[in-house]
């Protein structure tokens, strides 16, 4: 028995998860079943032109793996295209990435998938609902010293 395959860590979920073509009811159609970490591959690849390796790295799975992942979800793709079949996004073995950020009045961390929320400047902590916000990396340091969104005025930044 081989083992459980190692959830891929996704950075976006589509909001639409359905296509099909034009002038057929779904209910006629064959599906394609696009898994959701095909569908980031397909995205970190082919949209956001990101190199293999840097792909696996940010999905958190070997350079195999994600060539497994992108390798089928082509496959679908092209095949619900030639063959006009609808094509559904879902399901899968997948964690969402999470976004870390921490409030500077009752200092609170909190985390929000990514695609969900604001940025920092128009988010409040969900224990003080103060709207002192800043976003911080895994290890809890700081991007920056200012608020989300906000930028001194140097000579490189305007």
């Amino acid at each position: 028995m081989g083992r459980p395959p190692k959830r891929r860590r996704v950075g976006f979920l589509p909001n639409i998860t359905a296509f099909k073509p034009a002038g057929t009811p779904l209910r006629d159609l064959e599906e394609e079943i696009l898994t959701i970490e095909e569908f980031e591959a397909i995205r970190l690849k082919d949209l956001e032109g990101f190199q293999q390796e840097e792909c696996a790295e940010i999905m958190q799975i070997s350079r195999p793996t994600f060539q497994r992942d992108l390798t089928s979800a082509r496959e679908k793709i092209a095949r619900a295209l030639v063959e006009g079949r609808a094509l559904r996004i879902e399901g899968g073995s997948y964690r969402v990435a999470m976004r870390k950020f921490n409030c500077r009045i009752c200092d609170y961390d909190f985390e929000i998938p990514f695609g969900e929320g604001g940025q920092g400047i128009e988010m409040t902590c969900p224990q003080c609902r103060g709207r002192s916000v800043q976003r911080i990396d895994h290890k809890g340091h700081v991007f920056g010293n200012m608020p989300w969104g906000h930028r001194k005025r140097g000579k490189n930044n305007g």
